[in-house]
């Protein structure tokens, strides 16, 4: 279960409010974009709603955290990546993107941590360094990886095979004949 920072079961209540202020309903206390950037990065949970309305605003609040991130230059979303997903809002496969990418993504987050424990326990035990520890996938792997996983997945949701398989040329060579 994800932390909360007002000690209650469930996510901490932030309510926004028309002038743009945000307010943590759990410490009692307005707080700022920057503050719920933290909170996120220490896995506290919480829910934004409009103050007036009640209405659940919590994606539109953490996109514009990511905006913020992104506009001081802390960049983490490549501008192809940008337009292909811009390029998904009303296609047909709309509704498939979130899972993929959240499934992504956790799959990302598991090779870091075991990444991370593999560089920890290299350095707990020099010793004997060859054949001691399993092989760590490198970035390129890890890409590979996701890469097959999403045609897989577009081969899943085309009934006529993978649309977005690449033109080998074949057409050139049977006109010419």
């Amino acid at each position: 279960m994800a932390k909360t920072r007002n000690g209650k079961d469930g996510p901490t209540i932030i309510k926004k409010y028309a002038n743009r202020r945000l307010y943590d309903t759990g410490r009692s206390s307005y707080v700022t974009l920057d503050d719920l950037c933290e909170m996120v990065k220490e896995g506290h949970e919480f829910v934004v709603q409009d103050a007036k309305s009640g209405k659940d605003i919590t994606r539109s609040v953490l996109t514009q955290i990511i905006v913020d991130q992104e506009s001081q230059g802390e960049t983490l979303l490549p501008t192809n990546f940008l337009r292909t997903l811009i390029g998904f809002y009303g296609d047909k496969i709309q509704n498939f993107i979130p899972g993929y990418l959240e499934q992504t993504l956790d799959v990302f987050v598991k090779n870091q941590e075991r990444i991370r424990e593999q560089v920890n326990k290299s350095f707990e035990g020099m010793r004997s360094m060859e054949g001691m520890f399993p092989p760590i996938p490198t970035l390129e792997e890890m890409r590979r990886q996701n890469m097959e996983m999403f045609e897989k997945t577009m081969k899943m949701m085309s009934p006529f095979g993978n649309p977005y398989t690449p033109n080998t040329g074949d057409d050139k060579t049977k006109k010419n004949k």
